[in-house]
């Protein structure tokens, strides 16, 4: 069956962890007929959870693709992880998905990973729309979760639909839209639609009342018409909160409990109307120079779309998720990869039901699927057509913030880690690897401890490596504080030509971040030019090594004043030699210092652990910047503290706020470091010199 654009809802299920996610998916792909029995997370057999992982743990660990067909609409749906470890999913479904549907479990309410989705969603204008689930459990209260959702956000949170009842007694919902109710049903049935029991007339009318105000709110015309009779139809309601949400004037709350089917007819109901289609969304492509233009999403002109995620599946070979912005992906379609700049030929299209994949004829513009057997294709690839080049822009992910060093026994596991550490850092964008030359380590780092510990565990089950961790070393720097000059001379003679060169240089401190300048004052032939090159080899050569504890030496100028050259034994490597002593020589003239790298911080916990966080910064040397209160109790520190003091963070800050915080960070600056820590810096590097 053929999809128009217009008839395509794309919608990434977000929220913190244990709100239900999955098991809403699993019970939202029932009801829309995809599957016939939903399952349990913990029978290991939803159709979003099935890698080894994420039975294993029984949590999400990757977003997946679902497709379900409601009335005349494809729905596209992304269920995505809930732990901050695996944020990286969740930013890829968000950039392709034009809503998303927030999962709030009642009895807990709004939670630190809700308040950071959130953000993220208004940093792009994202319509959303909030599920409260879990109602038929103990102390759930929908009200009290209205309330929780109004005092934490600032959003105009507008009820659809409204409970029967809450815990024990809950008994299903009522749709304020259609004014039907949805009793839940029996274990295995779907929900049907029935008249609104008499004892919640009153109460839905007068619910109804506010959603009707809202609605009209969205229109100008149907605000005219509502001010006029004070009603509205059923079409009518649909258009202004379609219109509301489009604007993001509104956010449309939903209900009921995913394990029992309740409330899913109706949350899609909303979804048709809530979620906007993909023609009234642009991407943004980034021109040659830099620039950026947009890009309607339309089935009109020649094919583009976005390469989002990737998958190595054992039967199918590799996946590569796309999100078409134009035109059509077609069977035996030829396309080409702009990173690449090379064609590739199309043999099929896939959409998918999570590991299950469906081969159809085609992908058109705001559609979501697979191609197969892309060797080319990574996540960022742009596929357009030949004639019209085209780069899309890319996901802005998060820094990784935790990192270990890593090692094995022999060459050949060596070997063979780094391939399938080059695999998964091509999946998983907000996973990446080191070769760090400054300390000799392999260095992996992700998004927490979690995120490195799932991913170490399959490559040992699945390829019998024995892996080892530490902490990795931190890449410390050295400058200097004070002018100098040096002069020295290169002089040896060993039979034959000899070697000979002098020069004479001035060092001086730079700017923090300048890392070098080069600047020949020589007047006259003192020196040739011809071995300048030389003279800046050794210069570089010196900085390579400093002289507090043999870090690289940064943020220097180098002005070279004088030299002296002799016409048999001089060459461009006695040069070199003369101006790497010289420099190591004015280095230690000119108040030579250590350096630190200094990461800027961003720490978002609840207001009762503001104190202990505080104090654990400052206890590590931090600097705090500041701080927001946001709504509802929680805190953003900002802070700039010493990478040395955050390697083990990620635990540290679970371990203070019971598994609640959570923070990200990037590399901010080098600042001096002197004292006790300096002394034990160079103590460090002395012994590892004396080692090898």
């Amino acid at each position: 069956m053929s999809t128009s654009t217009d008839s395509i809802r794309n919608v990434a299920v977000v929220g913190h962890g244990s709100t239900g996610k999955t098991t809403f998916v699993e019970h939202l792909l029932f009801t829309g007929g995809a599957i016939s029995k939903p399952e349990t997370v913990e029978s290991g057999k939803t159709v979003s959870d099935y890698t080894d992982e994420e039975i294993a743990n029984k949590q999400s660990v990757h977003a997946t693709l679902s497709t379900i067909q409601w009335h005349d609409t494809k729905v596209n749906v992304m269920d995505t992880p809930g732990a901050s470890d695996f944020v990286g999913e969740v930013v890829a479904s968000l950039r392709v998905c034009e809503a998303a549907a927030v999962m709030v479990a009642a009895k807990a309410g709004v939670q630190i990973e809700t308040i950071k989705i959130w953000r993220r969603l208004d940093g792009r204008n994202k319509p959303r729309l909030v599920f409260v689930n879990k109602l038929d459990e103990d102390m759930a209260d929908f009200s009290k979760t209205m309330d929780d959702l109004n005092e934490k956000f600032d959003a105009s949170f507008v009820p659809v639909t409204m409970p029967m009842g809450n815990g024990s007694d809950f008994r299903g919902v009522i749709d304020l839209v259609s004014m039907k109710a949805y009793p839940t049903p029996a274990p295995g049935e779907k929900e049907k639609a029935t008249d609104i029991p008499d004892e919640f007339k009153e109460q839905a009318e007068e619910a109804r009342a506010t959603l009707l105000e809202s609605a009209a709110e969205g229109d100008d015309d149907l605000l005219t018409k509502y001010l006029e009779e004070e009603t509205l139809t059923e079409d009518e309601v649909r258009t202004g909160l379609a219109e509301g949400c489009g604007d993001n004037k509104i956010v449309p709350v939903v209900c009921g409990a995913a394990t029992s089917t309740a409330g899913i007819a109706p949350f899609l109901e909303t979804l048709l109307v809530a979620a906007p289609s993909p023609a009234r969304n642009s991407e943004t492509a980034v021109e040659q120079d830099g620039s950026e233009t947009e890009v309607p999403v339309s089935a009109d002109g020649p094919m583009a779309a976005l390469c989002f995620k990737t998958r190595i599946d054992q039967f199918s070979g590799k996946l590569s998720f796309l999100k078409v912005v134009r035109g059509a992906v077609s069977s035996e379609h030829e396309m080409f990869n702009t990173r690449e700049e090379k064609k590739e030929k199309v043999a099929k299209v896939y959409t998918s039901l999570g590991k299950k994949i469906e081969e159809v004829h085609e992908l058109v513009a705001g559609d979501i699927g697979i191609l197969t057997k892309i060797a080319s294709a990574k996540v960022n690839d742009t596929f357009c057509s030949p004639e019209a080049p085209l780069k899309l822009k890319p996901l802005q992910l998060p820094q990784p913030v935790h990192a270990v060093a890593i090692e094995v026994e022999d060459r050949k596991s060596e070997d063979r880690l780094a391939e399938v550490l080059h695999r998964t850092q091509e999946e998983d964008l907000t996973f990446t690897v080191e070769q760090n030359e400054e300390t000799k380590e392999t260095v992996i780092s992700g998004m927490g401890e979690q995120h490195l510990n799932m991913l170490l565990d399959k490559i040992k089950q699945g390829q019998k490596i024995n892996v080892e961790t530490r902490l990795p070393k931190v890449a410390y720097r050295e400058t200097i504080q004070k002018p100098a000059e040096s002069t020295y001379r290169h002089k040896k003679q060993s039979g034959g030509h000899g070697q000979f060169g002098e020069v004479v240089i001035k060092v001086f401190p730079l700017e923090r971040g300048q890392v070098y300048s080069f600047e020949n004052l020589i007047r006259g032939m003192a020196v040739s030019k011809g071995y300048i090159p030389g003279i800046e080899k050794g210069l570089h050569e010196a900085m390579n090594e400093g002289v507090v504890a043999g870090y690289p030496a940064v943020d220097i100028g180098i002005q070279l004043l004088d030299g002296k050259e002799h016409p048999v034994d001089s060459s461009e490597m006695a040069f070199k030699m003369a101006a790497k002593g010289a420099m190591r020589d004015a280095m230690q003239k000119a108040k030579p210092a250590l350096l630190e790298p200094i990461m800027h911080l961003e720490v978002f916990i609840e207001e009762q652990y503001l104190g202990d966080v505080l104090s654990d910064l400052t206890a590590r040397r931090g600097r705090v910047q500041g701080q927001e209160q946001l709504a509802g109790g929680f805190i953003d520190i900002k802070a700039q503290v010493p990478q040395a003091e955050l390697l083990r963070y990620s635990i540290d800050l679970r371990s203070i706020t019971s598994g609640t915080g959570g923070f990200e960070m990037h590399f901010s600056h080098y600042e001096p470091v002197s004292g006790r820590v300096a002394d034990e810096v160079i103590k460090q590097a002395e012994a590892e010199k004396a080692e090898a």
